[in-house]
């Protein structure tokens, strides 16, 4: 994270969650925590980013965010399924208005069965959760930042109810 682009999807994203006094949560997996530091780069950001989970290990994604045994069972956890539960989790583990959680394969290889670059976004609101499929190019680095990118940018979409095609 750090370029210009980034900090003003962070900036856009602080700007959207401040002008409805909204609040937001991530959880994460393949990023790693570069999501919650786009979400708490911006000046105030404290206003609105309560906090998020990196939930690299499975186990953690199923003992702290809610995750069902068989949702990993049956979908695995690069999936939407798993997403949309670490998303829903977490917004109601750190009590927020909006939560968005990211998991997919950054690569050097595939991951069930799931070529690098298959990323999930989930996003979860007032009115439920969401699940966009992303399909990324690039080695690790591009994938995990172009995957921030977009989570951030879904949040925007969600929020100000201006729908984004997803790549």
């Amino acid at each position: 994270m750090g370029d210009n682009g980034d900090r003003l999807v962070g900036a856009s994203l602080h700007a959207e969650l401040l002008r409805r006094s909204l609040t937001l949560a991530t959880a994460e997996s393949l990023t790693g925590g570069a999501l919650a530091d786009l979400a708490s780069a911006t000046p105030g950001a404290s206003e609105t980013f309560r906090g998020g989970v990196v939930s690299y290990a499975t186990d953690v994604k199923t003992g702290l965010l809610g995750v069902g045994e068989d949702t990993v069972r049956e979908h695995g956890v690069v999936s939407a399924r798993c997403a949309e539960q670490m998303a829903a989790g977490v917004r109601t583990l750190l009590a927020t208005d909006w939560a968005v959680s990211t998991t997919g394969v950054a690569g050097p290889t595939e991951q069930e069965g799931k070529p690098v670059g298959t990323v999930f976004v989930g996003v979860a609101g007032p009115d439920g959760v969401v699940a966009h499929e992303l399909h990324l190019d690039g080695d690790r680095a591009a994938i995990r930042a172009a995957a921030c990118r977009r989570a951030a940018e879904l949040v925007v979409a969600a929020v100000t109810g201006v729908p984004q095609d997803t790549p």
